[in-house]
């Protein structure tokens, strides 16, 4: 239903406003019927992160992408907020009930939780190098390395969900108070000690930088360039042929992953034009010849085109 009513909503606030009621909606129902929220909204999210990139229209998925974004960022902030304010009144109720007991408790769940993701991690990485080990050297190559398997093993930050799910347990609930001291042990736990020690861990490790999702992205790019020019084949207009022209510039690039320089070239250059037609655009309303409500939707066409022109990362336009 929440999918069926996004892709007949063009208006990208409308559209945004829809994906919180139906997000709001979705826990009401799952908590009258007896669900768990909490999993009930992480399944509804990745089912709809699955489903809706081919049903909402693209200026509603860009748009709500800042908004949750946003969203998700105060979110995170007021949750840590309130983890500091339960946590004193915690601390001060366990005062005559055994605090020391509650904060092994808590030391306790964090070691368990930090132990169990790396035994997992290069258990399972393990596993897949041992399977490997009878395919070809491309299988061998592919298979995790141990050292690859103990950085992504203590990558194993908690965060929001986990708060949540603390949070949610009722008032009167046994044992409340420990499982949302442990909540918290593992959060900030997790953050502090793995976050700070992240970074040193990385130089001992001695990491190759891995390619893997650049090579994946140029070979989606490929494909895609090529989609595009095998259905603008058929097509024998003058407009055609520039948009090919286009396509097939981007085709070659995407086709030379490792000619960075290259792609930094283009783009630069796009970004470079862009910014000329921003101050032409700037200069035409300042002389009276368009009015503001011309101004601002050629100003959304010029970001949408610096928006294309700006992969990931930071490329500075040409200035000469």
């Amino acid at each position: 239903l929440s999918l069926a009513t996004l892709s007949r909503i063009e208006d990208p606030a409308s559209g945004t406003v829809v994906q919180f009621a139906g997000t709001f909606g979705v826990w009401i129902l799952a908590d009258s019927i007896g669900l768990s929220a909490i999993i009930t909204i992480v399944v509804y999210a990745m089912t709809i992160a699955r489903t809706a990139p081919r049903r909402m229209p693209a200026r509603n998925r860009v748009s709500s992408y800042s908004v949750w974004e946003t969203a998700v960022f105060v979110l995170n902030v007021l949750a840590f907020v309130l983890m500091g304010l339960q946590a004193r009144s915690i601390v001060g109720r366990l005062a005559e009930q055994g605090q020391a007991e509650a904060f092994v408790f808590a030391a306790a769940v964090l070691a368990v939780v930090i132990v169990s993701r790396l035994v997992w991690v290069l258990g399972c990485g393990a596993i897949m190098r041992w399977l490997a080990s009878f395919g070809d050297a491309d299988r061998q190559a592919e298979a995790p390395s141990f050292r690859g398997g103990v950085l992504i093993g203590w990558c194993g930050m908690r965060g929001l969900v986990t708060l949540a799910a603390a949070f949610a347990l009722p008032a009167d609930f046994p044992g409340r108070d420990p499982i949302v001291l442990a909540a918290f042990s593992v959060v900030l736990g997790t953050l502090v000690l793995q976050g700070i020690s992240l970074r040193p861990l990385l130089r001992l490790l001695r990491l190759d930088p891995d390619g893997t999702v650049d090579r994946e992205v140029a070979q989606a790019r490929v494909a895609i360039m090529q989609a595009a020019l095998d259905v603008l084949s058929g097509k024998a207009s003058n407009a055609a042929a520039v948009v090919r022209e286009q396509f097939a510039a981007q085709r070659v690039i995407a086709e030379n992953p490792d000619d960075a320089q290259a792609a930094t070239e283009y783009d630069r250059l796009r970004l470079y034009a862009i910014k000329s037609q921003r101050d032409a655009l700037e200069q035409l309303r300042v002389d009276g010849t368009i009015g503001d409500e011309a101004y601002h939707r050629l100003e959304e066409e010029i970001d949408w085109s610096e928006l294309a022109a700006s992969p990931p990362g930071r490329f500075q336009p040409l200035t000469t």
